[in-house]
């Protein structure tokens, strides 16, 4: 419950924050500003939608199983493909001492990513920008919560560049064409799901 509240006040920080920035502009008669910010926000939002998922936060009790199921040793390299807020990558570095990097598209969640990063003093980092053009290739662990559509479109690159003994820990959705090593189900209040476990042989 406290965890809720306190995504919630994040979430309200950064509304207020846009609400102010907004108003600036548009006390102005000159509202050819306020369109280009409109653009200057909403665009990449829309290219995280077709590129990467919508933002919904991993509840933060699925975040610690996934965390926990992941089998992470201190210096293991772990990315976080459409990281949202960080709270997966974040609580990792915390709790294991990973090297943690979480890649976020949208910049309004990847600000309330920074956000985050500051209230909880992760070690972990986020990256803005698409996880598409990042090599994975040293990933121990890759950590995902995306639709099917997107990991059917993700499996290519993960088979080329995942190494052996690589895992993937991915939340509700899973892999059509792979073959998973563990099935978790996962179940909190409203949140009735699973969390998916692969390997590369």
């Amino acid at each position: 419950m406290k965890n809720a509240l306190k995504d919630l006040l994040l979430v309200f920080l950064v509304f207020i924050a846009l609400v102010f920035i907004f108003y600036l502009f548009c006390v102005t008669r000159r509202n050819t500003y306020l369109f280009i910010v409109l653009a200057l926000i909403i665009l990449p939002n829309i290219l995280a939608f077709i590129y990467g998922a919508p933002f919904v936060p991993t509840p933060m009790a699925a975040a610690k199983r996934m965390v926990e199921a992941a089998g992470l040793k201190p210096g293991d390299i772990v990315y976080d493909l459409g990281c949202g807020d960080g709270r997966v990558v974040y609580l990792a570095a915390k709790e294991y001492g990973v090297k943690g990097t979480g890649f976020e598209l949208s910049p309004i969640v990847y600000l309330l990513a920074r956000l985050r990063h500051f209230l909880w003093r992760s070690e972990a980092r986020i990256k803005f920008g698409s996880f598409y053009r990042q090599d994975l290739s040293d990933a121990d662990v890759i950590f995902c919560y995306l639709t099917e559509d997107i990991l059917k479109t993700l499996e290519h690159k993960l088979k080329a560049e995942m190494k052996k003994g690589a895992r993937v820990v991915s939340f509700t959705y899973r892999f059509a064409s792979w073959k998973e090593k563990q099935k978790i189900a996962f179940s909190e209040g409203w949140c009735q799901s699973a969390i998916w476990i692969y390997e590369k042989d």
